[in-house]
């Protein structure tokens, strides 16, 4: 844990110090969910993994952007910057496609992207495509998606702050969320309070073995024993 830290309000600044794979084998041994449960698949790809770990709460919206079923509504586009302006800080942007032709969808560019900064997100995490990946890029504005395509499309946006499917990872609003080169996760809300100790103790336990393991100490019966007991 941070050093007098009060987790209630340094959440954000204390996930920022753990990797996705310790966080996430750290979840596990609070029994609250699944293993198979609470992170995006590898078609969720950390494309800045340069920026380091993405901290923050998720606002969401299902969009829809390679037919003309609905006309582009700006009213809807506002409600989902307030969605954004009035979230806890910092947060997170999640789309969910709903449209037929994923594959052809690019749900943030530069404009967006600049506008979700503006108002307090620090990245998107999107179950299509994103662009303009040089222009975000130097915003620092972490990018979670398929990769990217060219056109925006037919974009726009059906509703927002209602719970999302990204790639089978179910996302609510408000849900804390965790991403670095090795994926993205939800932070469950039950049980958080021991999780800064769950860390400590993976950390600790895989410390030891490492330290055995490269060691001159190593042999095989060692190993056995200490996978074993």
């Amino acid at each position: 844990m941070l050093p007098n830290a009060n987790p209630a309000t340094n959440w954000v600044e204390y996930l920022k110090t753990v990797d996705t794979p310790t966080l996430s084998n750290a979840i596990e041994t609070l029994r609250v969910r699944t293993p198979c449960a609470g992170f995006a698949p590898r078609q969720i790809a950390c494309l800045f993994p340069q920026f380091g770990r993405m901290v923050g709460y998720a606002v969401t919206a299902q969009v829809e952007t390679m037919t003309a079923a609905a006309a582009e509504e700006r009213k809807v586009f506002m409600s989902l910057f307030e969605e954004v302006m009035n979230s806890p800080k910092p947060a997170v942007v999640a789309f969910q496609e709903i449209g037929p032709h994923a594959d052809f969808a690019a749900h943030c560019g530069e404009i967006m992207a600049t506008i979700f900064q503006r108002l307090g997100a620090v990245g998107l995490v999107s179950d299509c495509a994103v662009r303009d990946i040089p222009e975000v890029r130097a915003l620092h504005f972490h990018y979670f998606a398929r990769g990217a395509v060219a056109s925006h499309a037919n974009f726009h946006i059906v509703r927002v702050g209602v719970p999302i499917q990204v790639k089978g990872l179910g996302i609510r609003p408000g849900d804390l969320l965790h991403g670095d080169e090795n994926g993205l996760l939800v932070v469950p809300k039950e049980g958080l309070e021991k999780l800064p100790a769950a860390v400590e103790g993976v950390r600790s336990k895989e410390r030891a073995l490492m330290e055995f393991v490269r060691g001159p100490a190593f042999t095989f019966e060692g190993l056995r024993e200490r996978m074993l007991k």
